[in-house]
């Protein structure tokens, strides 16, 4: 009997395939548990819009995230900080600092998704990376100063 699984099943696939099983199985285990339908020429019907829909939402994402990426990308923000001897920097720069710098420029970007290499102790330039999506990566520049 063919199913399909709307969610994952450990050791048997992940949501939305398409799998073999046996009848006993797939009738009083995954169809009976809400783990899976039956895979019929209407249920398949079903997947494949779901399926587009999903593709369609994802594209439509990822157009806006790119168009956020265009706008930040390679620009720099600057951060005063206090420092001691020899420009020794007190503290370092967060992500979460990036993230309220970030909004007060009027984008709303996620800590989460503010990648830094090491730490930001010194003054001068430095790149973080931003991963809005796993297709939309980029840099911008935080400069510390005096």
């Amino acid at each position: 009997m063919k199913v399909i699984l709307l969610k994952d099943v450990k050791g048997k696939g992940k949501k939305d395939d398409i799998i073999e099983v046996s009848d006993g199985y797939g009738q009083n285990f995954l169809i009976k548990q809400g783990l899976a339908v039956l895979e019929t020429k209407r249920s398949k019907e079903v997947l494949d819009k779901e399926l587009l829909t999903r593709h369609l939402e994802e594209e439509q994402k990822v157009s806006v995230l790119n168009n956020i990426k265009k706008e930040l990308e390679n620009k720099s923000f600057e951060f005063k900080v206090k420092t001691g001897k020899e420009d020794k920097v007190f503290g370092v720069i967060s992500s979460k600092q990036i993230s309220e710098e970030l909004k007060n420029h009027g984008f709303s970007i996620d800590k989460k998704c503010i990648k830094i290499d090491g730490v930001i102790d010194s003054l001068g330039t430095h790149e973080v990376t931003i991963e809005l999506h796993k297709r939309v990566i980029f840099k911008i520049k935080v400069v510390l100063k005096k």
